[in-house]
């Protein structure tokens, strides 16, 4: 089955081309690291399959020669290789991967880090996940987690919760023999922030309630309300962008420097036109396919969002042209035809934009924008765009003299929420906004105040 190292070289040569890179400098990049490995494998264990021997002598010759974050970037790319070579039967085996599936759920990085260091081993020990709902307490959880799913809740947060209390116990096998109180008790005091304290609480009124369910005699805990306004006051404000902000974000986008993608640009402005006037979640553009998208009816299909709220959003023609002038780019870039298809299609990698990568990418188009700051996690973020969408709305209801409260659970099930409990946590107060509540206010006030009730007029 083995039949690389190739002596003719062919087959990374085969990988490069089916990666349908654009740019030339790329595929030569691809190329340079690649026939580099194999040169290396060739020259340490001859035409034998690549063992953890070869990965760990390419990279300990490479890290004399490469910063770190270059050789990591390296040993990405070989790894996809490898893959790839598994994949098409050219390989029984990659090292790479069989050491990221034991040790490493997070990715080559830190399989690489591992391996580079003085004791390899113990490294790639500290990096083994503790197994899921493995404590004492574990197959209560389970059976929680599988009721819940069963009523048709994703539940991920608290699974979340429950997952990081399990991994706690698992550290603390001294603790087994304590009571429910006593565990949420110490786990709180592990990092003592005051939102890590909330969702201990929270975490162990689900437990004992669970346990009560089981017929286990168990106090349930307080609810932790004094906590919640602590982290509440804490919680970051949203940034509501005024209408001359999301017309910078659009005239950065645009222009966005992008040599060796061209298609990038319109796809921000697009991305930017769908957060603000659709008010879509991140995560529902980066899932949006082609045939989501009625031109002629010049509606939007929302679907598989945060509560199971497969929604149909009608936008205006302004919002439908930018849909349409990117769906004409896309095509003319070579994107794929097929209505299934991904909406946003990232050309250098011939594949949809991930979350993360169209995270990162408007963040940089909001730091541009000079919105926000270089460095670090504040100021103004992406999902403030639907903020900005909800607060502007309202606004416009006011000056137009529409009553919002009427108009409210609409907002609620435009925006794709559960109820308007939901939408009221984006109704975040302006300067603007309450003057126009109050301008509204004082003409209610007036008009009744100037009728007579029982008496004389208190004009």
């Amino acid at each position: 089955m083995n039949s690389w190292p190739d002596a003719q070289c062919d087959l990374y040569r085969v990988f490069v081309k089916q990666l349908r890179l654009r740019s030339t400098s790329a595929r030569n990049s691809y190329h340079y690291v690649l026939a580099g490995f194999q040169r290396c494998a060739l020259a340490y264990s001859g035409t034998q399959p690549p063992s953890r021997a070869t990965i760990v002598h390419w990279l300990k010759t490479r890290a004399t020669l490469l910063p770190q974050r270059v050789l990591f970037g390296h040993a990405r790319l070989v790894d996809r290789f490898l893959d790839w070579l598994v994949a098409n039967r050219r390989l029984e085996r990659n090292p790479l991967s069989e050491l990221r599936g034991a040790y490493s759920p997070r990715g080559t990085t830190p399989v690489v880090r591992a391996l580079l260091s003085q004791d390899p081993d113990a490294a790639l020990e500290a990096l083994r996940p503790l197994p899921l709902f493995a404590s004492h307490l574990g197959p209560l959880m389970r059976e929680h987690i599988a009721m819940m799913h069963s009523l048709g809740f994703r539940y991920h947060t608290v699974q979340s919760r429950l997952a990081r209390f399990d991994r706690f116990l698992q550290t603390r096998p001294d603790l087994e023999a304590e009571p429910l109180a006593v565990l949420v008790r110490e786990w709180a005091n592990s990092p003592s922030t005051p939102r890590h304290a909330m969702e201990c609480a929270e975490t162990g009124r689900v437990l004992a309630k669970a346990m009560q369910r089981k017929g286990v005699p168990v106090a349930i805990p307080r609810s932790p309300r004094d906590l919640r306004g602590v982290v509440k006051r804490n919680q970051r404000r949203p940034y509501i962008y005024t209408p001359d902000e999301v017309a910078q974000l659009l005239k950065v986008a645009s222009v966005f420097p992008s040599p060796r993608a061209p298609l990038r640009p319109i796809a921000l402005y697009t991305m930017i036109v769908l957060a603000y006037c659709a008010g879509l979640r991140l995560g529902e553009i980066v899932r949006l396919k082609v045939q989501d998208i009625d031109v002629e009816a010049a509606t939007i299909s929302v679907r598989d969002t945060k509560f199971y709220k497969a929604r149909l959003l009608p936008v205006t023609m302004t919002v439908m042209r930018a849909l349409g002038a990117y769906l004409q780019a896309r095509l003319a870039a070579g994107a794929p035809a097929d209505s299934a298809s991904a909406l946003f299609w990232n050309a250098q990698t011939s594949r949809a934009y991930s979350q993360i990568r169209i995270s990162k990418l408007l963040v940089q188009v909001i730091r541009d924008a000079g919105l926000k700051p270089l460095p670090g996690y504040v100021g103004p973020r992406v999902h403030d765009l639907r903020h900005a969408m909800a607060v502007n709305r309202m606004i416009a209801w006011y000056r137009n003299g529409i009553n919002p409260q009427v108009q409210l659970p609409y907002l609620a099930s435009y925006l794709g929420h559960v109820s308007i409990q939901s939408t009221l946590v984006y109704l975040t107060s302006t300067q603007e906004l309450l003057q126009q509540a109050s301008e509204r206010f004082e003409a209610f006030g007036a008009r009744n105040l100037s009728d007579p009730v029982g008496g004389q007029s208190c004009e």
